[in-house]
């Protein structure tokens, strides 16, 4: 629809060429932000242009530009300012939306299986030529539990909020 409100991401490569995202609110745009891997963005509100506007920039598309000057990218004569965007931000998380933080009481985290069983199973096959029970997979498991507590506090130490594998291999 012509002048219609609509929302961009502020990420340059969600806006770049074939891609062009737009979004009728700012919950669709959040919707977006399950698919791709921002690391900080926001919504920033656009409006379509009129259909004068429209046609113009048609119109202007469809001469060639002069070799010596570029064309020009908007239907805004030349000094006139632009319209401070208004930029909407995504909630900051919340204790009650991370699942975990490292102060998390050890009792309330999942105790979940770590590993791919068959995978397990086939290595200790190929390298034992031996069996593997299923009941394994727990104290592996909490062995991986407990290497990664120890890779977490070398990354906290260095203040880093990223896990990295030299943090494994301090010790």
């Amino acid at each position: 629809m012509f002048g219609a409100d609509y929302y961009v991401c502020n990420v340059s490569t969600c806006n770049r060429g074939s891609k062009g995202f737009v979004f009728c609110t700012v919950s669709c745009w959040d919707a977006h932000l399950g698919i791709v891997r921002h690391r900080e963005s926001w919504a920033e509100d656009a409006q379509a242009p009129t259909r004068e506007a429209h046609a113009r920039e048609q119109a202007g598309k469809a001469k060639p530009a002069p070799a010596s000057k570029p064309a020009a990218s908007s239907a805004k004569p030349r000094g006139a300012k632009r319209e401070p965007r208004r930029i909407i931000r995504r909630p900051a998380a919340t204790a009650e939306s991370a699942p975990h933080t490292a102060t998390a009481d050890p009792d309330d985290l999942p105790k979940d299986i770590l590993v791919v069983v068959s995978k397990l199973k086939n290595y200790v096959k190929a390298k034992a030529g031996i069996n593997c029970s299923d009941r394994v997979a727990g104290p592996i498991s909490d062995a991986i539990r407990a290497l990664c507590d120890e890779a977490i506090e070398n990354a906290l130490a260095d203040e880093r909020k990223t896990l990295l594998d030299r943090d494994f291999k301090k010790r």
